[in-house]
């Protein structure tokens, strides 16, 4: 048992594939160098990719279809014979039986050589896709992803990449061996009698012609298929998103009928396209029948002016329905040829993509003390013009808790993602310990951070999964500071699972205070030397608050903390607070020192005082 174990141990182990091996950037299959058409030239580099492997394919593709070839002249040969009758005419029919039963055993190893060589090829390429795939959304910058909807890079991952897949597929199982085959029955035709060749020439274009005639339109159907299936799953994502509030809003009518007009839209976009398709397989079908009608009848003509033997009726028939069909098999593939460059296309356009995050520091980060200096720096978000931070400087020390303050639009949360480094400054330096942030490599500067964020962000998992989300290696004792830090355990006992209790997709099997702890203990289980609190008791009640507040008390000792708050008074033990309006600091200081200027600071803690009177009153 043991052996059978560890020799199927070393089998799958044989079979594995390191799809990053080769080295090879599949982001360059996707550029566009010549014509600026984003997807353009993507096969002719893929090739280029595989091209040995590919050729090796085809070797072993040409022995496995012997028989394909070989059949039509044996079964010419043998009509011949008996028609003659020369000497020896059992013994040639015997040994041409012989040939063709050989030819079609042996095309067994050869197909299951063939199938599994060329489905190496398939997987690893679609593989490495998926995988660059992955790795250039999380490289794009979080203004690329606010630009797009969730739901359209869904389906550009789902139904994009299946039928890139497809559309590589079928290049390597059928549109060059079609070729191929179709080159050799010629080449057989040819040998046998030129003749016949002249009236092939004449009624294969045929096919030609109609593949060509129907391309633009298919190509344009393709395209509002695909961006109608885009709009859809878009339209999915945010309703099912949105359950709750239209519930609420007693919208689930409206919401209905909003998503059965994306459907309508879409079935309609498909059936244009179905329709194309029918007709146009149809006619192909009407033109090869006419074709091989004509083909008969031009080789009776032929047999009975003694040019060919009665044979070669029978060779030449199947040769040309060979040649026919491939033809036929190629244009067929248009649609979905089409399909898998439009495909393509849609992938470029993330593949392609240049909003990319910035992240092209070397110098090291082998620890971060936590001392911050903003000097000018000011940003505007890409296709604005009107900054969102400007000329923004202050200098924090280690261990200092910083704390944003302002209306909203003012730039709190834009200047928290400057420092987490998933904005870059359009203009002025940020420096961490003395060093531009610009040069620190973000994911080793990252792993000092910790992000508390205002909306709290669970997946489908168990409490503790959520908590120790990345590390693999956590204490119990770590585990059970971070739960008593966060005041989970008061919530804990409630659940007979404890901390192997499943949150549901976006936890929504909890409560927002829930939500919201669980989060506070998985930055406070990093041990991080920054921390960044984005509002992050707002969905906390004032009992909760309290006992979050003290948590946080303790755990932004010795730690450089930045917080976002728009309740002030969970910050009055800020070191420094710094109001920003429109963009501008426009007060820094203390709780008491800013209540003293009677500025803007005032007024806002004045409103948030007055919004809370409301809120307990309520």
């Amino acid at each position: 048992m043991s052996k059978r174990y560890d020799d199927n141990r070393n089998h799958q182990k044989a079979e594995t594939v390191d799809f990053n091996a080769n080295g090879f950037n599949i982001e360059n299959l996707f550029s566009s160098e010549n014509n600026g058409k984003k997807g353009n030239g993507f096969f002719s580099k893929l090739i280029k990719k595989d091209i040995k492997n590919i050729i090796y394919s085809f070797i072993l593709y040409f022995f496995q279809h012997l028989p394909v070839w070989a059949i039509p002249l044996s079964t010419a040969s043998i009509i011949d014979l008996i028609t003659v009758r020369p000497d020896g005419y059992i013994t040639q029919i015997i040994i041409h039986a012989i040939f063709v039963i050989v030819l079609i055993i042996l095309n067994l190893p050869f197909t299951c050589w063939r199938g599994r060589y060329t489905n190496k090829i398939l997987r690893v390429t679609t593989a490495q896709v998926k995988s660059t795939l992955v790795r250039k959304l999380q490289r794009l910058s979080i203004t690329f992803h606010k630009e797009i909807e969730e739901g359209k890079i869904q389906s550009k991952f789902l139904r994009d990449m299946e039928n890139v897949e497809t559309y590589y597929r079928m290049f390597l199982n059928s549109l060059v061996p079609t070729f191929i085959s179709a080159a050799i029955s010629i080449i057989i035709a040819f040998i046998k009698n030129p003749i016949v060749i002249l009236f092939f020439v004449l009624v294969i274009p045929l096919n030609v012609i109609v593949c060509t005639s129907l391309r633009k339109k298919l190509r344009f159907e393709n395209t509002a298929f695909r961006k109608e299936n885009e709009n859809l799953s878009a339209k999915i994502t945010t309703s099912i998103q949105m359950m709750q509030l239209t519930k609420s809003h007693g919208l689930t009518e409206e919401e209905t009928m909003s998503v059965n007009q994306k459907i309508e839209a879409t079935a309609n976009a498909g059936l244009k396209l179905d329709k194309t398709n029918m007709f146009f397989g149809a006619l192909l079908w009407v033109v090869g029948q006419l074709g091989s009608i004509s083909c008969l009848l031009f080789c009776v003509f032929l047999a009975y002016k003694n040019v060919i033997s009665v044979g070669d009726i029978v060779l030449f028939q199947s040769l040309f329905n060979q040649i026919n069909n491939n033809v036929q098999n190629i244009t067929m593939m248009l649609p979905n040829l089409l399909s898998g460059a439009e495909s393509v296309r849609s992938l470029s356009e993330i593949m392609c993509a240049d909003e990319l995050e910035r992240d092209d520091g070397v110098m090291p980060v082998p620890a971060i003390n936590g001392d911050f200096e903003f000097r000018n720096v000011s940003y505007n978000y890409p296709h604005v013009t009107k900054k969102t931070i400007t000329d923004f400087n202050l200098t924090v020390k280690a261990g200092e808790k910083i704390a944003f303050v302002g209306p909203s639009g003012s730039g709190k949360t834009t200047v928290i993602n400057l420092i987490i480094g998933l904005l870059s400054p359009s203009s002025g330096e940020i420096y961490v310990d003395g060093v531009p942030l610009k040069d620190m490599p973000m994911q080793d500067y990252r792993k000092f951070i910790s992000v508390v964020p205002q909306n709290s962000i669970l997946f489908p998992g168990t409490i503790r999964e959520n908590i120790t989300y990345g590390l693999s290696h956590i204490t119990k004792s770590q585990l059970d500071k971070a739960v008593e830090d966060s005041a989970i355990s008061e919530f804990l006992l409630s659940f007979p699972d404890g901390l192997e209790t499943f949150v549901g997709e976006h936890g929504d099997k909890l409560s927002g205070g829930q939500k919201q702890r669980i989060s506070i203990a998985r930055a406070l289980i990093r041990n991080p030397r920054i921390l960044i609190l984005d509002e992050a008791t707002s969905a906390l009640d004032n009992v909760s608050e309290y006992h979050i507040q003290k948590a946080i008390e303790n755990v932004t000792e010795n730690r450089t903390t930045f917080i976002v708050a728009h309740r002030l008074s969970t910050i009055r033990n800020a070191d420094k607070i710094v109001v920003l309006e429109n963009g501008k600091i426009v007060e820094v200081g203390s709780y008491d020192e800013l209540v003293k200027k009677n500025g803007k600071f005032t007024e806002l803690e004045r409103l948030s005082h007055i919004h809370s009177v409301e809120t307990e009153s309520m």
